[in-house]
């Protein structure tokens, strides 16, 4: 199978944990304190973490990435993170789609009852029993001769195609959106 790079709004890394742990998947967590968190608990689901952002160990962060791609396996990206604003979408993934000729997967990541933070991303805590539905969108391919411009366009896209997963997660949840 070839290489992935999935999509997910940082408050919702949270729901999709469990289900897709220990299977390989990587996910870029910023070099920051606060990534050195995220880092211990998705190492205890089995998640290999890349750490790196454009600012801190790109060159690095990016080698990694590729590599891993390079070898069939799925790179977890944040586009909204690590510090907002929430929902919406940085370039990065459809630059590294465009770099590699992998496809973006557009996750959208709901629950029906959860504690949400007051945090900027509303960091989203399912309850005890809560639903949870995982929604894939159609993958975006991005092509390699895409321009800046082509790149800005993807990336609406990306992000419009998260915000419809969700909808559509809460769709089946028979629910509303939480925004």
């Amino acid at each position: 199978m070839p290489g992935r790079l999935g999509t997910l709004w940082h408050g919702r890394m949270l729901l999709a944990m469990r289900a897709h742990a220990n299977k390989g998947h990587r996910v870029l967590v910023s070099p920051s304190d606060d990534g050195s968190l995220v880092t211990a608990l998705l190492d205890r689901f089995g998640y290999g973490t890349i750490r790196g952002s454009s600012k801190k160990n790109p060159a690095r962060a990016l080698r990694e990435m590729l590599g891993h791609l390079g070898k069939g396996g799925t790179i977890v990206i944040t586009p909204d993170g690590p510090r907002g604003p929430r929902h919406s979408a940085n370039p990065g993934p459809a630059w590294i789609a465009r770099t590699t000729g992998f496809p973006i997967v557009p996750c959208g990541f709901v629950c029906d009852r959860a504690w949400r933070l007051r945090s900027w991303d509303r960091f989203t805590i399912p309850k005890v029993g809560a639903h949870i539905a995982l929604v894939y969108g159609d993958l975006l391919f991005v092509p390699p001769t895409a321009t800046d411009d082509d790149l800005l366009r993807a990336t609406e896209e990306m992000g419009r195609r998260m915000i419809h997963a969700e909808e559509e997660g809460f769709r089946r949840l028979g629910g509303v959106p939480d925004w």
